[in-house]
């Protein structure tokens, strides 16, 4: 390990120990008024970065960041896509809807990640060195629904997606918005929530920290999908 790497390790290791600030994020819904070249501040506000690092060898053996695709987030990204391939106004609120839609049936991230070993990075595989959890802090714990392994990363995900390399794996990730028992995977109470890897190796989380005061996500209120197509919500989608 070079010694510029290991100065990161405990570096990265100083900053989870002293509990540095996090940006908070709200799961509010609604419209908003994004422009193309807003895309790169959503993104960032979005996206965590996390290194696990082993305390005896100080190496290490997962790089993880990962992208919340949030409601604010999805509209963000429309607005960029739609300006990007210049898309006419039928064709964006088309996309806009059918993303925001897909916001309220499932949590859905996008991850790119780099481990020790390149097979240890594949989280498809039979018997995987790295399991995914979503987590928040009232102890909710949910497996993944589906995780889509994206073998050749193109112009979208390079773009869109720019920490993504060809050194790292990448991948969507969806878990569903609510458990078989009734209750929602990111609770109504809870403070944060993540993604949490665990393997031989060690473990550790990816964090989003929600805003004090903000709104639960609108899919786990019962009036949620009655809401989706009422005028208002077509409105917003035209602006």
């Amino acid at each position: 390990m070079t010694s510029f790497a290991r100065a990161v390790a405990y570096a990265c290791l100083a900053c989870c120990g002293a509990g540095c600030a996090r940006p908070t994020v709200s799961l509010t819904e609604g419209p908003r008024e994004y422009i193309a070249s807003d895309y790169e501040t959503v993104l960032r506000l979005w996206t965590r970065s996390q290194q696990l690092v082993t305390v005896d060898r100080m190496d290490n053996v997962l790089t993880v960041t990962a992208t919340y695709e949030s409601w604010d987030f999805r509209w963000a990204y429309v607005v960029r896509y739609a300006e990007d391939y210049r898309l006419t106004v039928d064709q964006r609120r088309a996309l806009l809807e059918h993303s925001l839609s897909e916001s309220r049936d499932k949590h859905e991230f996008y991850v790119a990640l780099y481990a020790d070993r390149h097979k240890w990075s594949d989280l498809t595989a039979t018997d995987p060195a790295w399991i995914v959890r979503l987590i928040d802090d009232v102890g909710t714990e949910t497996a993944p629904s589906d995780i889509q392994f994206i073998r050749k990363p193109g112009a979208i995900e390079l773009t869109y997606f720019p920490y993504t390399t060809p050194w790292r794996s990448a991948y969507r990730i969806s878990f569903p918005r609510v458990r078989p028992d009734g209750r929602p995977t990111i609770a109504l109470d809870a403070r944060w929530f993540g993604l949490r890897f665990a393997g031989a190796q060690g473990n550790d989380q990816v964090v989003w920290v929600i805003a004090e005061g903000a709104e639960a996500p609108l899919a786990a209120h019962p009036r949620a999908r009655a809401r989706l197509s009422s005028p208002g919500s077509r409105a917003a989608a035209e602006h």
